[in-house]
């Protein structure tokens, strides 16, 4: 176990995860990025990420809560990174916003990490057929559906070393910028992940309407780049304010 990381407040799997990137001017995400770490560019290129992907298994201290252990989730996040005193260089994400259908979820997530989790109607499908394969996330908020969704081959491929697949999916700590202007810091594991080779991505999403006006232009804006990777278990360990 790393030195930071504390006992277990989390395992579970993230499944059939869709990541949609979208480059962005780092003047975008100035408001949220915490103190003590900066952006993570790859190849001088500032992203963040659509993420939608689904939530099973999941205990909390090693419960597990009836009807709360499988849901989807879908979340906007960027990358950042820190190098610690002793040289270390740690690569982590910071979320914009995390939606899921659970309120209780929802409501743990602030009161332990002040993550800015929002409750709402969600729903998602995963279907494999003739090997190809279907993902599909929605959700309802301002008076509309939002949806990201994904078609691929159903046979994963390993991830290329240097890549953007590798840059995006390898980032293991979660950086949380709190109300009275700290850092919280937590840290995630997972083995490395295997993605489908993607055919078609659609995103039918009011970023403004769920972000706010400052992701507007993103209505407007295509994904650079798209993944549908499979996943694996997890470990989210509790979190700790950020040493200077």
């Amino acid at each position: 176990m790393h030195p930071l990381a504390r006992p277990r407040f989390l395992t579970a799997e993230w499944r059939k995860l869709i990541m949609a990137q979208y480059k962005v001017v780092p003047e975008v995400l100035a408001p949220y990025l915490p103190a003590g770490v900066e952006l993570d560019l790859y190849a001088g290129r500032c992203f963040v990420s659509l993420v939608g992907f689904l939530f099973d298994r999941v205990r909390v201290k090693g419960l597990a809560f009836p009807c709360h252990t499988r849901f989807p989730e879908v979340n906007l996040r960027f990358y950042v990174k820190r190098t610690e005193l002793n040289g270390e260089l740690r690569r982590g994400v910071v979320f914009v916003n995390e939606f899921v259908p659970r309120r209780a979820i929802a409501l743990i997530a602030k009161r332990f990490y002040e993550e800015p989790y929002v409750a709402m109607p969600m729903g998602y499908s995963i279907a494999e057929r003739e090997g190809a394969l279907a993902v599909n996330f929605r959700w309802h908020m301002a008076r509309r559906k939002h949806v990201v969704s994904a078609a691929a081959d159903a046979q994963p491929v390993a991830i290329q070393p240097g890549s953007l697949e590798e840059f995006i999916t390898e980032h293991y700590w979660g950086y949380t910028k709190r109300t009275d202007g700290s850092t919280s810091v937590y840290q995630v594991e997972h083995p490395r992940w295997q993605v489908y080779p993607v055919h078609a991505c659609t995103v039918e999403c009011d970023f403004a309407a769920l972000y706010g006006e400052r992701w507007e232009f993103l209505n407007r804006t295509q994904p650079a780049h798209v993944l549908l990777a499979e996943g694996s278990p997890v470990t989210v360990y509790g979190g700790a304010p950020l040493r200077a």
